[in-house]
This record gives structure tokens, C-alpha cells and sequence, in this order.
């Protein structure tokens, strides 16, 4: 293999997308985020090396007969390391580095590395932008002050959040584009169901997994998300429901508190139903909610959540699966069957013309 400094560097998401049945010569910047050691059928020991970028992660297996076997084994959760390889999908088995060379990266890479994908923070920080510009819009005092403290407590750690380990937004900052993606629905649908309460939907959308905080968060430094024992022990939900308690007590005692004492609905009834909310988004027992939708907003909420979640599924899907014939693309976890290309819009017509207005 080339030296390889010569090797074009990718992002691990440009990987999958490039990578084929023939090898071909590339390197990636990635963080270790777990390791672990397994035995082959016959009682060999290999690895299972979970790597991760701002964007996207992938499994490398190591065997017992590659060269790097031995330094694999000591790698860390956390250490940054280049990986040069010739990369091949093998298909069943993903993409596998072979001929693989391995070094750790120095201080710089790793600034370079942690600021992200340029494309992806320019994409977030536009999301994180419109979900503070929907805030702003709102109306309710008592609901707006209480989403602009969340951000301000917590804004910082709510941009490193991802929304899942997995199955959506698996990634650093993901947690910001699944709700700015969700608000921007619900605006929309609230818009065509005027009798909605708009400022409680926006306000149960940015907190709905607040607790995902403590429960799928990122070091400042790094894209090895931990487990941690308050997101192990009480959920996401639990957790929802006691930051937006412990905000609420803390808005109360600001100044301009008493002066909400004269609005309608009262402040409980309002605090309760956007509870509520976040009690009842996952919509069914045994995906873990507490209760039930019982409320339109409620409704709307675990619908909008289940569509954004579908949506972003499908696009990882039509971005990395495998097509197994023209317009259908292998089924992936965690969807059911295979999938099929979307039909594109028509085109080769002529532009509509749009309709003077007569002034009068």
C-alpha cells in the first residue's frame, strides 16, 4: 500500500458511501468507542472495535492473524487513531480495512476531528438557530421562559446529545437536529389545526427527551458516548420529568413570576399537560411510556416523533444499504423488511406561472 500520508482522508460516512467490492486506498481519523474480545466459531480470539466520527461509526473486526492484532488489544475507549487501509465492502460482514495501517493521532488531528464534519456542524448549528428562533416566537410567558432557561442551563450539553444509541440521530449533536426537524412539523401541522395549543406542542418537542442528557450524551472531548448511571437506572422519560420540574420550581422565582398569577390557563394546568407530553411520546406501554396519549398535542407530539425518527431511518438506509435489484435496497436494522427507492418527483414540465394579483 501507499505510504499512507499520500491516501485521501474521508469521513466515515464518505466511507460508506465510496467503499465496493474492489479495495481501494483511503484513511479515516476516528475515535475508539468500545472494544471488545469474542472467540471465532472454532475458539480463535478476535475483536470487535467500535470506531466513531462526528457523523457515523462502523465496527472493525480484528482477527487473530492480522498484523495490528496485538496493538488493537490495547486500544483504549477514547484514544483517536488514523486508520489506513485498502477498503473493501465485503457485504454480510460491512467494511473491512485490509492491509490496515494504524497510528494515534496527535494533539491537532484531534481538535480537527472533534470540530466535526464541516457540512454536518453547519447543518446543526442552523437547526440549533431555528429551534432558539421558535422559542422566541412563542406567546405563553410562563412556557417561553421556561424553554429559554432550559437552554440556558443546558445548551451546551444539549448540543453533544445524540437522540438514540442506534436507531436515529445516533450521533454527536443529533439530539439538536431530531427536534429542530420535529418543531418545524409540528409549526406546520399546528398551523393546519388551529385549535392546537401551539406554544405547548413546540415546548413538549424540545422537551420530550430532554432526559436523553444524562442518558446519551457525549464527553466534551470525544464521540465514545458512556453509559451513565442516571439514564441506566431511571430513563429518559423519569428524567424528562423531573428536569422540567426542577425548571419550573427555579422559573417561579424570578421577578417577573407573579405577574403570570392572572393568566389563563393557570401556570399548573399548563406545567401538567406539557408533563404530560413527555410522560406520553413513546404512545405505547411497551415502548416504555408511562401513560398514554391522552391530549391532541400529545397526539400530535408522539406522531411527529415517530415520523421524524422513520425518516431519518430511511435516509441512512438509501445512503449505506446494499441494493439487492434496481429500486430495492436490503433491509437494516432495525427495519422490518426491505426497502424501496422513493419515486422521484416529475420533471420535464414547464415552470408554473404564477397568478398576478389585481390591485384595486
Amino acid at each position: 500500500m501507499d505510504d499512507a500520508a499520500d491516501l485521501d482522508l474521508l469521513t466515515l460516512t464518505q466511507l460508506k458511501q465510496i467503499a465496493g467490492p474492489s479495495a481501494q486506498p483511503y484513511r479515516v481519523h476516528v475515535q475508539v468507542d468500545n472494544r471488545i474480545e469474542k472467540q471465532t466459531s472454532g475458539g480463535a480470539p478476535f475483536l470487535e472495535v467500535k470506531l466513531a466520527d462526528a457523523g457515523d461509526s462502523m465496527v472493525w473486526r480484528v482477527f487473530d492473524n492480522n498484523p495490528l492484532f496485538q496493538d488493537a488489544r490495547q486500544l483504549q475507549r477514547g484514544t483517536f487513531i488514523e486508520l489506513a487501509a485498502q477498503w473493501v465492502d465485503t457485504g454480510k460482514y460491512g467494511i473491512e480495512p485490509r492491509q490496515p495501517q494504524m497510528r494515534l493521532l496527535d494533539d491537532e488531528e484531534k481538535q480537527v476531528i472533534l470540530s466535526g464534519d464541516a457540512d454536518l456542524a453547519e447543518r446543526q448549528r442552523a437547526d440549533y438557530a431555528d429551534i432558539v428562533a421558535l422559542v422566541e416566537a412563542m406567546r405563553d410567558p410562563r412556557l417561553k421562559t421556561l424553554c429559554s432557561l432550559f437552554l440556558e442551563k443546558h445548551g451546551e450539553r444539549f448540543r453533544r446529545t445524540a437522540a438514540a444509541r442506534e436507531n436515529h440521530h445516533a450521533r454527536r449533536g443529533g439530539l439538536v437536529e431530531h427536534v429542530a426537524q420535529m418543531m418545524r412539523t409540528a409549526v406546520v401541522i399546528a398551523g393546519v389545526y388551529p385549535t392546537l395549543n401551539h406554544d405547548l406542542l413546540v415546548a413538549g418537542v424540545l422537551f420530550h427527551d430532554c432526559g436523553k442528557l444524562w442518558e446519551n450524551t457525549y464527553p466534551e472531548t470525544g464521540f465514545s458516548q458512556p453509559y451513565q448511571l442516571h439514564g441506566e437506572m431511571l430513563g429518559h422519560i423519569s428524567l424528562g420529568l423531573e428536569l422540567v420540574n426542577k425548571l419550573w420550581r427555579d422559573m417561579m422565582d424570578r421577578p417577573e413570576a407573579p405577574a403570570w398569577t392572572m393568566l389563563e390557563p393557570a401556570g399548573d394546568l399548563v406545567r401538567m399537560h406539557l408533563l404530560h407530553l413527555i410522560a406520553s411520546h413513546h404512545g405505547q406501554y411497551e415502548f416504555g411510556s408511562p401513560v398514554l396519549p391522552k391530549t391532541p398535542e400529545a397526539i400530535i407530539l408522539h406522531h411527529v416523533d415517530n415520523i421524524d425518527a422513520k425518516m431519518e431511518m430511511l435516509r441512512r438506509g438509501y445512503q449505506n444499504g446494499k441494493e439487492l435489484a434496481p429500486g430495492i435496497i436490503e433491509r437494516f436494522r432495525p427495519w422490518p423488511v426491505n426497502v424501496l427507492s422513493p419515486l422521484a418527483r416529475v420533471s420535464g414540465l414547464p415552470e408554473p406561472v404564477a397568478e398576478e394579483t389585481e390591485l384595486t
